[in-house]
């Protein structure tokens, strides 16, 4: 498979159900180790990285089985995401610096701006499980944003949506392009 996926861009990826695309994915998101070939954002290699260094790469994505976490509110599911842009400085936050401190209300900020982007700044304090299963994806995407990616990979973001809210996804993800990032969506 050769692709190349432009920053305002919408590239779709289309099969039949078992003919790789989530596995097309998967090795592209450094979840599954390529047997062969690369893969390079904007440039640079990524394959062989490790998911999370993928992530911070600049690449991210949602899944096609809702993966948050339940038990936890929208803010806190988007602000995991965000977690991957702070800096590692582990004495900062023992201490709670006054840098940390700095940084934790950026986060802050930058997830509840995600929460509105996506129609989600009334249910920031809601927890993920109690969310409609079509704000539950609108969740996941505003989680897969936080990491501020150039490209946003969507494993079938519509799955299990009535027409309602499979437009409005289709509008969330033009938005998202018009934002800048490359967006692939199975």
């Amino acid at each position: 498979v050769s692709i190349e996926a432009h920053a305002g861009r919408i590239l779709s990826i289309i099969g039949p159900t078992g003919a790789g695309k989530t596995t097309f994915f998967n090795c592209l998101s450094g979840i599954y180790p390529l047997d062969a070939g690369t893969v390079e954002l904007c440039g640079r290699r990524i394959d062989g990285l490790a998911p999370h260094l993928v992530s911070r790469a600049g690449l991210s994505r949602s899944f096609q089985n809702i993966r948050l976490f339940p038990e936890m509110s929208a803010l806190q599911n988007v602000l995991v995401g965000r977690f991957s842009r702070s800096p590692r400085q582990i004495l900062a936050s023992v201490f709670r610096t006054p840098a940390w401190r700095s940084e934790e209300e950026k986060a802050l900020a930058r997830s509840r701006e995600l929460l509105e982007f996506v129609g989600l700044s009334d249910r920031a304090d809601s927890w993920a499980r109690a969310l409609p299963y079509g704000l539950q994806r609108r969740l996941e995407v505003a989680r897969a944003l936080a990491t501020d990616p150039k490209v946003l990979l969507l494993d079938e973001p519509g799955a299990g949506m009535n027409p309602q809210e499979i437009g409005e996804m289709m509008a969330l993800v033009k938005s998202i392009a018009q934002s800048g990032i490359a967006v692939i969506v199975i």
